[in-house]
């Protein structure tokens, strides 16, 4: 004879385990809103070859070679200078997806970003992100630049210009540290700074296009 409570307890854990799964993708809400300088401490870890070719949260397909991240709150488009605090290996980021949605990870890099931090070895890492830029509330109408390269000294900025023709550099100020980026090319649309990016990345620079 059957136990007449064992049905509704079976259905009940089913529920139970629907919601857990779809916890995934809940989103959560900025408790204040990210400004240029904020910053914030905690565990990376990287994402690469199963998801490469993918769409993101954003509707871009994921590449694993270009500098891009998830995170679960900021917006689409902000720039990010993410540190390993272990080893201090810093790389520039645009956040195109959400998550990561492991419990005490506040960043998901792409693989080619990983690899400029240290983290595709050990696969998670200690991390300090500072917020660079947030995106433009609508689109500009100037050009498209590849940047390849991102410094808090200014040397080091040089030396990468110094060796790639047609090299510039850009110098903001952000929380009061001075940040170097070296950028290439002026670009009318996003395909032709993304052709760009490809041959520059084949070269051996890790490019990331930056819009108006």
């Amino acid at each position: 004879m059957s136990d007449p409570l064992r049905f509704p307890l079976v259905a009940a854990l089913a529920v139970l385990a629907l919601l857990a799964g779809c916890s995934r993708a809940v989103m959560t809400t900025p408790s204040v809103p990210p400004v240029p300088g904020m910053e914030e401490v905690g565990m990376a870890s990287w994402y690469g070859a199963p998801h490469h070719g993918r769409r993101t949260a954003s509707g871009e397909v994921f590449d694993m070679h270009q500098l891009t991240a998830a995170h679960k709150t900021l917006p689409f488009g902000t720039r990010l200078l993410v540190t390993n605090r272990d080893t201090s290996q810093s790389a520039e980021v645009r956040i195109n997806d959400r998550g990561p949605f492991v419990a005490g990870r506040i960043l998901d890099v792409s693989y080619a970003a990983g690899r400029l931090l240290g983290a595709v070895g050990p696969g998670t890492i200690p991390v300090r992100l500072r917020v660079l830029s947030l995106p433009a509330r609508s689109a500009g109408d100037g050009p498209y630049t590849v940047q390849i390269g991102s410094f808090t000294t200014r040397a080091r900025a040089e030396a990468l210009r110094d060796a790639v023709t047609g090299a510039t550099i850009a110098e903001s100020t952000v929380a009061g540290e001075s940040v170097y980026r070296v950028r290439v090319g002026a670009y009318s649309d996003r395909t032709q700074a993304a052709a760009a990016a490809r041959d520059l990345s084949a070269r051996g620079y890790q490019a990331l296009v930056v819009e108006p």
